[in-house]
């Protein structure tokens, strides 16, 4: 057995934890100005494992929901996507979500009704799409299909923001 002994200073040793310190605080700073970032590239959220979950999602994304799910359904993402995805697969896209990961596989749609919708002239309505625990995808509509947009709380001044109706996104699918 052999043992080594090293006799440092308390200086040396206070530098050291200091720098180490530092250091720390410096990857810490450094991940959090990422953090933001990669939360734009990568909307995907994991371990939202059933209903409590899902809520404390949207409600962390500004929205009040019915306590319950008003529709669950499950899904196919088809194999290949024809050009009337194209506008869906962009929404999806503009929010940091990649459908096309999950081709051919089935998905969960909960949607949620939505009480507190800025101008909420009509029934809207709120759905995630989770694969394995995983916030995939997600939407707002209204109940009429008169609008369609992101997860995002749009501004108070300028309302919703206009994008083609369901009918013109996914026209005749399952999303």
């Amino acid at each position: 057995m052999i043992i080594f002994t090293a006799r440092i200073p308390k200086r040396r040793l206070l530098a050291g934890a200091s720098a180490a310190l530092c250091c720390v605080f410096a990857v810490l700073a450094f991940a959090l100005t990422l953090g933001g970032r990669a939360v734009a590239a990568s909307a995907e959220v994991k371990n939202v494992r059933d209903n409590d979950d899902r809520l404390a999602y949207l409600n962390g994304l500004g929205w009040q929901t019915s306590s319950q799910p008003i529709a669950t359904e499950e899904l196919l993402i088809p194999e290949e996507f024809d050009e009337s995805y194209t506008g869906y697969l962009q929404l999806q896209a503009d929010q940091g979500f990649d459908l096309t990961q999950y081709k051919g596989r089935r998905v969960k749609r909960y949607t949620y009704q939505l009480t507190n919708y800025p101008t909420q002239d009509e029934p809207v309505q709120i759905s995630l799409l989770i694969y394995k625990n995983r916030v995939v995808g997600g939407q707002i509509q209204s109940s009429s299909g008169s609008f369609l947009h992101g997860l995002v709380l749009p501004q108070p001044a300028t309302g919703p923001q206009s994008s083609p109706s369901p009918s013109q996104t996914a026209a005749g699918h399952a999303f």
